[in-house]
């Protein structure tokens, strides 16, 4: 049971690093949207409203449950295996 509270202990502190990454990725993006719009530059602008998508992207992807889309795809080539075994 001790290494599964440390597995959670370390996912947690996984997690937490991931949002503090986002938070940052995010600033960097407003700064840069905001940097290039107040000098008229057109490199920050396209490069803020590039990272800003993309944070909200990144934060939709990081939600997703790997672990179940992993086992289903196990799951189908494990059918796919039988299938094309019996055939044989």
């Amino acid at each position: 049971m001790q290494h599964d509270d440390q597995k959670e202990l370390q996912e947690a502190s996984l997690l937490g690093r991931l949002l503090s990454l986002e938070v940052a990725l995010l600033l960097m993006g407003v700064a840069s949207l905001v940097y290039g719009l107040l000098n008229g530059i057109s490199s920050n602008i396209f490069f803020g409203l590039v990272i800003i998508p993309g944070v909200f992207l990144l934060h939709k992807v990081k939600k997703k449950d790997w672990k179940a889309h992993w086992a289903e795809l196990e799951e189908a080539k494990k059918r796919e295996e039988e299938r094309n075994g019996d055939g044989t």
